[in-house]
Order: C-alpha cells, then structure tokens, then sequence
C-alpha cells in the first residue's frame, strides 16, 4: 500500500507546484490510473501537454507507470505515493522557500474548490449538500497535543477505511462520491491580554 512521502527537496516541489501537476496527482488518486489521452481530455489539455506534466511528476517520483495489458501504445500512470507531506520549518532555506510556495498554492486550491461548492458549482443533490460541514474552532492545546490530534485524525481515516477506498476504486461502496476533506490546524497569535 502506498504511504505519505515527506518531500525535502526543494526542486521536487518546486516541480510539484504546478496547478496542472496538483490537477493530475488529485485526478489518479480519484481514478487510480490514466493514460496521457484520457488525462488530458479530464484536464481539458491536449494529450501532449498531459504527457508532458506526467513525464516531469515521473521524473521527480510523484508518478509511476501502473500496470497494464502491454496492448496499445499508451502506458497508464498511477501515483507513486498516497500523498506528500512538507514542510516550511527547514535548515535548509531553499527548501523552506519551495515547500512555504508550495502550501500556498495546495490552500489556494483547496480555498477556491470550497468557494466553488459553497456558490453552487457543484451539481450535488441537497442531500449531500446538507451532509457537507464546515467547522472552525480555538482550541487550546500544547504541542504534543497537537501532534496527537493529527496522529488521531489519521488513524481516524485508515481504520474506517476511508484511505483504501480512495486508493483502490473496488473498494468503494455503491453511491460513494469523492469528498474533500481539509483539515488544518495552526497556533494563531495570543490576544495582547495573553489569553
């Protein structure tokens, strides 16, 4: 089973954040592979273009070529890991710098895809319209609770799971829809009170 990848290098992530790149990484963790033709006409690319962004995620170990019958000229791609992880706290300062580029962009995507839902561009019933949530909470906590709370979640994720269905479409019961999930959690400054 594929696991996370703790990205450090700096020119791993600058190639990664490209919004076409993050396009094609969400896409075959939904569809598990695809050939560069049927990426492309999903992206609304042309097949040389998908190829191109596939080739350049192989070259940095984002993707890797799936399996398949050996008939017709195309080869499938499949993700390499499940996800990536980063970090912007880095000794190395070019690393730092990518890793501070690269998070802005993943939350300006995920921002705009939430905005997008949230107006309506989405074609859902109001069933699932109404299951959606959005929460936001100050909670306080010390560090090492914080680090549990994300150890928690992820647990959370692999014993319902909810990480294996995304892996593998077979899994995924009858109905099931791809749902975002973002979690974020992130000290914020105290009041001038200290409180």
């Amino acid at each position: 089973m594929p696991t996370d990848r703790q990205l450090t290098d700096p020119r791993a992530m600058r190639a990664l954040a490209h919004p076409t790149r993050l396009t094609l990484l969400e896409l075959l963790a939904r569809e598990g592979s695809l050939t560069a033709t049927q990426a492309g006409a999903l992206l609304g690319e042309s097949t040389p273009s998908a190829s191109y962004h596939l080739r350049q995620l192989a070259k940095y170990g984002f993707v890797v070529e799936a399996e398949h019958d050996g008939g017709g000229r195309e080869r499938p791609w499949r993700p390499a890991e499940r996800g990536q992880r980063w970090s912007e706290v880095s000794p190395d300062p070019e690393a730092a710098a990518a890793a501070k580029v690269l998070s802005r962009l993943v939350l300006e995507r995920e921002f705009d895809a939430a905005i997008d839902w949230i107006d309506g561009a989405y074609e859902l019933s109001s069933e699932w319209r109404d299951a959606a949530l959005g929460s936001q909470s100050i909670l306080y906590m010390t560090l090492d609770e914080l680090r549990a709370f994300e150890a928690r979640y992820r647990a959370l994720l692999e014993e319902d799971g909810l990480v294996q269905r995304s892996e593998d479409p077979a899994l995924r019961p009858p109905g099931a829809q791809p749902v975002k999930v973002l979690l974020l959690a992130f000290p914020v400054p105290p009041t001038p009170s200290g409180n």
